[in-house]
């Protein structure tokens, strides 16, 4: 017998019909298959229940784990649960995603530990959901970028966007250009500790991130936010642009202004460029998109765009060119924020990112189109809908407002394809940032992330239409994975729009 009701799944599969009967899970259940998966199944049952399935290499097994390439789309899958749960993946991201939908229907009542019954069939919309993390403001170190991509990756993320430097520190070793980290890692914003990756630390996160399927896109923010760069190495950088909005800014919060060699402990933006005439300028930064293309297997290296309110247009456009060929060069596509759209020979292929609103303001619309005119594509990351770092209310404690009060379902509610005026096909998907200035710690972090996340999740994943891609269902299903994150340990705000499930 099948029920009408919706599954509590998140993000919704493009079909998803449940069962009545439960499948108990024991000691004594057996996993059988050859994908990693099966280990990252076994591990996450044991966290949760503190049952240890048991692995076995020929039938009969209770859980099966089945890649074959004709079976979905890529990253798809189908996931059966009656007497036994067989997962079908097109190739080991879709067994993956599996296991996470599985993981959600992993439910405890006076009877013990069970999956709720259910036949599905899942693929994704969009080949590119990610989420950002900020490091450079804050810095989290490898373990809580680890346990950030499993939280994330769980709701079938499959990018991870690294922020690694800005006016307030740089976050990653460069072994040609030693006093970045030498002299520009030591702080974050507000004085706070900072640090840094060694090479190793780097690797171990794109391996631990590839391992979920997750690919690392590492940003150096150039020609501005490049504050850090000064302190290192001043031949490099103009003396810091002073702004009316900046100075306000530092005034209303207490905040030093930028001063040339000295670190910067505010949060002020639009101070600060690389001295684009000089040729030693672009010796540092093909030197640093050689040594993180040599780390990054992923095809991305994200050079940044924004904020330069203090370059002169024909400087900017004259760094744009040069930067974005300098990672063609290096074998990698471009990834850049939007106003880099505004160089009219960007590289060809370049990937822009739109950070303007859900009505694009100013020239703004016009940047992001651009790079589909010059044959690259966008990523939306429209400010007031996606930016995990805004306030879910005006009294929540952390976060900031300028681009909007954010609650759950103005999270949910907006359509990516929407926005500008290009074809569907030029939206590669969607990226929620997490800019920190305002997070000292994980945990404040996943404060802002969870559960808006996994609003931008089901906006990247699920079809854009079906009876349960509506906000009255996604709230419910949200709520239901309560039980999950406390579990994980997720550190999720309970916001009162939801109705969350106690287990």
């Amino acid at each position: 017998m099948v029920l009408p009701h919706p599954l509590p799944l998140v993000p919704v599969p493009v079909s998803a019909v449940a069962r009545e009967a439960r499948m108990p899970i024991t000691a004594t259940t057996r996993v059988l298959g050859s994908s990693p998966a099966v280990a990252l199944l076994i591990e996450a049952i044991e966290s949760r229940t503190g049952l240890r399935l048991s692995p076995v290499e020929t039938a009969p097994a209770d859980i099966e784990l089945i890649i074959d390439a004709e079976s979905s789309a890529p990253e798809g899958y189908t996931l059966e649960i009656g007497d036994r749960a067989v997962i079908v993946g097109a190739d080991e991201a879709g067994v993956f995603y599996g296991v996470q939908t599985l993981l959600q229907l992993l439910r405890q009542d006076d009877d013990g530990w069970s999956l709720l019954g259910a036949d599905i069939a899942d693929s994704p919309r969009f080949a590119r959901r990610g989420v950002m993390l900020d490091v450079a403001r804050h810095f989290f170190g490898v373990d809580d970028v680890k346990r950030f991509i499993d939280s994330t990756s769980a709701l079938k993320f499959n990018h991870l966007h690294l922020h690694l430097s800005d006016d307030q520190g740089w976050r990653v070793h460069i072994d040609s250009w030693p006093r970045l980290t030498e002299l520009s890692s030591a702080s974050s914003a507000n004085g706070d500790p900072g640090g840094f990756y060694t090479k190793d630390d780097y690797r171990e996160i794109v391996a631990y991130a590839a391992a979920r399927h997750m690919i690392v896109i590492p940003e150096i923010d150039l020609p501005g936010h490049t504050h850090a760069i000064g302190v290192a190495y001043p031949e490099l950088v103009e003396a810091p642009v002073l702004n009316d909005n900046l100075v306000a800014d530092s005034e209303r919060l207490g905040q030093p202004l930028p001063v040339a060699g000295e670190t910067y402990l505010g949060w002020g933006v639009g101070h600060s460029s690389v001295r684009i005439h000089e040729e030693r300028t672009y010796d540092f930064v093909r030197d640093v998109v050689r040594e993180l293309a040599e780390m990054t297997p992923g095809p991305y290296i994200h050079i940044g765009g924004d904020e330069s309110l203090g370059t002169p247009q024909a400087d900017f456009d004259l760094f744009a060119e040069r930067a974005t060929a300098i990672v063609v060069e290096a074998g990698k596509t471009p990834v850049a924020w939007h106003e880099m759209g505004s160089a009219a020979n960007i590289a060809e292929g370049t990937v822009g990112q739109y950070w303007g609103k859900t009505t694009p303001e100013g020239t703004h619309a016009e940047e992001a189109e651009h790079f589909v005119a010059r044959g690259g594509a966008l990523i939306m990351s429209a400010a007031n809908v996606t930016y995990l770092d805004m306030k879910y209310s005006e009294d929540f404690p952390l976060g900031l407002t300028w681009a909007a009060i954010i609650d759950v379902r103005s999270a949910y509610e907006w359509e990516p394809t929407a926005v500008l005026d290009v074809p569907d096909t030029a939206i590669l998907g969607v990226e929620a940032p997490l800019w920190s200035e305002t997070t000292r710690t994980l945990s404040e972090v996943e404060q802002l992330v969870f559960p808006r996340a996994a609003a931008q999740a089901e906006i990247a994943w699920s079809p854009k239409e079906g009876p349960e891609r509506a906000w009255e269902s996604f709230r419910v299903r949200v709520g239901s994975l309560a039980p999950l994150w406390k579990a994980e340990g997720v550190d999720f705000h309970p916001a009162s729009e939801i109705p969350w499930s106690a287990r």
